[in-house]
């Protein structure tokens, strides 16, 4: 009651607010490279479980702040993009243990890889959100159409079995990769910490330089899915900015957090899936003038999410 009333009384407008999580934004970003951010240390568990808690507590602060300064309804959307990006970003750590095996990465230059391949990511995303967002306001339709994309990709999600093995992933699908490996010379030690040498008085690239990029880029394959989602959930640019990054920002220490447990989460896919259906029907619903509240929205999430990790336990239990 007195943080309302102390948050109240500042009266924080919407732009005061964007210029605040600019400014938190780079505040954290220092903090976590300084704080948990060692080029060539192979994080212990309780490292990644205080960076993972670092980031969750950030964005449920923020999110806390938001919610008592700027409404109920902006506080419930910015949960409920937040809880969206961060379940739809757990499909990436697979795939990043993938990208990184296949290119037999030294656990050393993990962190690295995934700090910068994330930062990149982030520019993709806050691209690819800028568009939206002018696609939106220009044709309002576009929502039904990601709508329509996004019961699609759940339906799809929920039936496909996922890919088990290290073979079934190949770069040659990543665009970046076949233009980068098309266009620069690279060189095969992938042990180096920089992203060029000189080899026989040659600069040329290294495995750590290209890895980034394709993590940077393989990104935007879930932000098609992820931001769609978001954007059923609001239109409003600082929520949908927010959410993405700080559920992506957390990426890295879920990565190290998770990566030898994530396989045992069997049913989360179809939990995600089911979240995605959801999502896309709530839009495809306002057509009719029909309208499900943020709040229920974010106790489905809540509920789709939850249910599937504890089946996910109790099946890998019996």
């Amino acid at each position: 009651m007195l943080l309302q009333l102390f948050l109240s009384a500042l009266n924080i407008s919407a732009n005061s607010f964007a210029i605040g999580f600019a400014i938190l934004l780079i505040i954290v970003i220092l903090l976590d490279l300084g704080l948990f951010q060692n080029r060539h240390h192979i994080p212990t568990f309780k490292n990644t479980l205080l960076q993972t808690g670092f980031w969750f507590t950030t964005a449920v602060l923020f999110g806390i702040i938001l919610w008592v300064t700027q409404g109920n309804e902006t506080g419930a959307q910015f949960f409920s993009s937040y809880l969206m990006e961060w379940s739809l970003s757990t499909d990436n750590i697979f795939v990043f243990i993938l990208i990184l095996k296949y290119f037999q990465m030294p656990q050393s230059l993990h962190q690295r890889i995934l700090f910068w391949g994330i930062i990149g990511a982030i520019i993709f995303r806050g691209i690819f959100i800028g568009l939206g967002s002018v696609l939106i306001e220009q044709f309002h339709f576009v929502l039904y159409v990601f709508g329509a994309i996004l019961i699609y990709t759940g339906t799809k999600i929920f039936f496909e079995k996922e890919e088990n093995e290290n073979e079934n992933y190949s770069p040659e699908t990543n665009i970046i990769y076949r233009w980068l490996k098309k266009y620069l010379p690279f060189s095969n030690d992938v042990t180096t910490t920089s992203f060029r040498i000189n080899e026989h008085g040659k600069k040329i690239y290294t495995p750590l330089f290209l890895v980034i990029w394709i993590i940077a880029t393989t990104d935007v394959v879930f932000a098609i899915d992820s931001i769609p989602a978001v954007f059923s959930v609001t239109q409003n640019k600082l929520i949908i900015y927010s959410s993405n990054i700080f559920a992506v920002m957390g990426l890295r220490s879920m990565f190290f957090l998770l990566s030898n447990i994530i396989k045992r989460f069997n049913y989360l896919q179809q939990g995600i899936s089911i979240v995605l259906i959801f999502i896309g029907a709530k839009m495809l619903l306002e057509i009719f003038n029909i309208h499900i509240t943020t709040l229920l929205s974010l106790m489905i999430i809540l509920m789709a999410l939850g249910i599937a990790i504890l089946y996910s336990i109790y099946k890998e239990r019996k």
